[in-house]
């Protein structure tokens, strides 16, 4: 790596360090949270929801061919 790239590669991780800061301390950072949590907790139950959909679909095709 010359110095160009070592140089480009530190600001590029400063900027990274700053911006995770404001994230996390900055305005709208409690807005944000709750977004991340409120997404978490969505995809949570839609995964639940479809591994439901298909075992109750392979119980009742269980049944269904039982009879």
């Amino acid at each position: 790596m010359n110095t160009k790239e070592k140089t480009v590669h530190e600001i590029e991780k400063r900027l990274n360090k700053i911006e995770s800061l404001i994230a996390e301390k900055g305005v709208g950072s409690n807005y944000l949270s709750r977004a991340e949590r409120i997404q978490r907790d969505i995809n949570i139950a839609l995964f639940a929801g479809s591994v439901g959909v298909v075992a109750g679909i392979g119980v009742w095709a269980w049944l269904k061919l039982k009879d």
